[in-house]
Formats: structure tokens, sequence, C-alpha cells
């Protein structure tokens, strides 16, 4: 991959990373804890507590999701500096641009993504 694409991705990449940093700030309430989320999303909930384990369930659910984003787009960022970037970490062929620009922190080739989700 030539280094004015990596460039590029990278760029992609840490645009990527600061909106998340920013949405998984925001939903934290700024710089407090997991713990001091959760338990002023319960005091401002509502009286049923079905609703508001539910609402905290998915807040925790769409934050993992987030941090599991992060990890690879930090994984991805090491990949463009040890030079293996765009390369299938299965069958090492190339993965088509056009799959990283719609998925900048893919792993694998199509084909092999494939294999990984039928397994």
């Amino acid at each position: 991959m030539s280094q004015n694409v990596s460039d590029t991705f990278a760029n992609q990449l840490r645009e990527m990373r600061t909106e998340l940093l920013g949405q998984l700030r925001a939903q934290r309430g700024g710089k407090i804890s997991r713990a001091e989320a959760a338990a002023d999303a319960r005091e401002a909930g509502s009286d049923d507590w079905a609703q508001a384990e539910t609402e905290r369930d998915l807040a925790f659910g769409l934050e993992e999701r987030e941090s599991a984003e992060l990890v690879a787009i930090d994984e991805a960022l090491k990949r463009i500096a040890d030079g293996s970037y765009g390369l299938c970490v299965d069958c090492g062929v190339a993965i088509p641009t056009a799959r990283l620009h719609a998925n900048p922190t893919a792993l694998r080739c199509v084909a092999c993504q494939e294999k990984a989700e039928q397994a």
C-alpha cells in the first residue's frame, strides 16, 4: 500500500477515534466513571425499575460496542505503522481499497470474512 493511501486511512481512523472518544465521554456525562454514570441514570430514571434496568443495560451494551470499536481502530493504526494494514490476516491477500474505505478497521478480505462468520 502506498504511503499516500496509508496516510489517508490513518487520518480517517484518527478522526473516527476522536469522534468515538467524544461519544464515550458524552455518554459518561463528561469525566465521571461508568459506575457514577449508571448511578446518576438510576436516580434520574422513572419509578419503573424494569425500564430503568433495560435502559442501563442498553447504555452499557452500546458503550461496550464502542469500546470494542475503539480497540479495532487502535489495532488498525498499529497495522498501518508496521506496514501490514490492508492485508488479510488470514490469507495475506490485499484487501480491496473500496472495502477499507467502507470499513477501515477490516481485518480480512471478503472471502475470509465470510468464512469467519460461518465458523
